[in-house]
């Protein structure tokens, strides 16, 4: 039996940019109710088709919101807890499932158990909670300690996931979010650093709290086989397609994106799928040519993964990320004025959207390539007695393809637009033009 995770399609928002909130968030601010902008949001994201949100990160913190003040509070900024189990609520009753973020790694220097730390020394008791604790230096800013920090930025000490109170700590907090708000998953932050026995266990601990939670990790180099198992998480970032989505598209080369899904075989069909984050550059941003927005998002659609788009880029929104700011990839967008936004892509994004949920190939069919160029790629998802095709076309010009066909029929549909494609021999006969795709459906007979 299938979750609803294999049938996902994520939409992601990162909300303290997208509602406009202050960077900074000082520890005794009022509660501000920016969660009702959020639910305006909610009627545009079931109208693009996608059945989950992943929104974060919202505990309570202190700026940009991964550096955690209070695992149990949503952030101030954003509204009260009650705002967050209402939207959550509102969105359960559309259909959409809610995956948070958890930022385990590390905390916020104003987090409770550092703040001890800070005031009591080495008679702390929370002096274990955090990693490489050292009373006989101090540290950049200030502390009559020194400690592990994520990758050199002390302001962001990293908890100590060996410590087993730590650890009851924060599953304490994971049922918390489950039990006082009914959240579906949680993205976990800085995956790729988490101790695998703390994955371990959570993945024990989560299924028991919740049938069918879902555990995605942030995870951009290694072998995603090491983290996507059924011990450990169900999911990870595929950063790897990614970066071959555009690159291969960039630089005409589809044989990067056909190596990547070939090289992933055992994972590619459950792992997290993007072209853009808030940590990336936005892919209108990334792609030479503008045209092959198209095909990249209707190779997102359709490959193996579990396809995810991020706020505004629906409507081609550019965005590039600077030396020292991710700002404007996560700008502040009101609903109120986004139909200005509407273009040709977002209603072809909504349609794909709509091809995936009709059409279990997408969601568990097997992969299967079928022609292969430089600039023409074409692969089905295959189920017992049927089986979607996808075509795409990178090149600049329209081009002529032969696709021969994985189950026997006479007949393909394409999706996209309704028309009616031959197919003669046992292949399929059809002409895309540039930076465009298309997706069969053929029955057998």
């Amino acid at each position: 039996m299938s979750t609803w995770y294999e049938k996902g399609i994520f939409y992601h928002i990162y909300p303290l940019g997208l509602t406009g909130a202050p960077r900074q968030n000082p520890p005794d601010g009022p509660a501000v109710r920016r969660f009702e902008e959020l639910e305006r949001w909610i009627p545009h994201i079931r109208g693009l088709r996608c059945n989950a949100v992943y929104i974060g990160p919202l505990f309570e913190s202190g700026s940009h919101g991964y550096d955690t003040r209070d695992y149990r509070l949503v952030d101030r900024r954003l509204g009260t807890n009650e705002d967050f189990r209402r939207f959550v609520s509102l969105c359960h009753e559309t259909g959409i499932r809610v995956v948070v973020d958890g930022v385990f790694n590390h905390t916020g220097r104003d987090f409770f158990a550092f703040r001890d730390i800070r005031e009591k020394g080495e008679a702390s008791p929370y002096k274990d909670w955090y990693r490489g604790v050292n009373f006989s230096w101090g540290s950049p800013l200030g502390d009559r300690f020194c400690y592990d920090a994520w990758q050199g930025h002390f302001e962001l000490p990293c908890l100590n996931l060996f410590n087993p109170q730590v650890r009851e700590y924060l599953f304490g907090v994971i049922r918390f979010w489950i039990d006082e708000f009914g959240i579906d998953g949680i993205r976990l932050d800085c995956a790729n650093v988490l101790d695998f026995g703390f994955m371990r266990e959570l993945r024990r601990r989560t299924e028991e709290m919740k049938q069918d939670f879902w555990l995605m990790g942030e995870v951009i180099h290694g072998e995603y086989a090491r983290w996507v198992n059924p011990e450990t998480l169900h999911s990870v970032t595929n950063y790897e397609l990614h970066k071959g989505l555009y690159s291969g598209h960039n630089d005409h080369n589809y044989f990067e994106i056909a190596h990547t899904i070939r090289r992933l075989s055992q994972v590619a069909d459950r792992l997290y799928t993007f072209v853009d984050n808030h940590d990336e550059d936005r892919l209108a941003s990334k792609l030479r040519n503008p045209d092959h927005l198209y095909s990249v998002y209707t190779l997102l659609y359709t490959l193996p993964g579990i396809p995810s788009i991020y706020y505004g880029s629906e409507w081609a929104l550019t965005g590039q990320r600077t030396r020292d700011s991710d700002e404007a990839l996560r700008p502040c967008l009101s609903m109120a004025d986004c139909g200005r936004y509407d273009c040709a892509l977002t209603g072809y994004i909504a349609k794909l959207g709509q091809i995936r949920e009709e059409n279990e190939e997408l969601h568990l069919g097997r992969y299967q390539e079928l022609t292969l160029t430089t600039r023409q790629y074409s692969f089905a998802r295959v189920s017992s007695r049927s089986a979607i095709v996808t075509a795409v076309n990178n090149d600049e010009h329209p081009a002529s393809m032969q696709i021969p066909t994985p189950v026997y029929g006479t007949e393909a549909v394409n999706l996209i637009d309704g028309a009616a494609v031959p197919i003669r021999d046992g292949r399929i006969y059809l002409t895309l033009e540039g930076g465009r795709g298309a997706v069969l459906k053929i029955k057998g007979v």
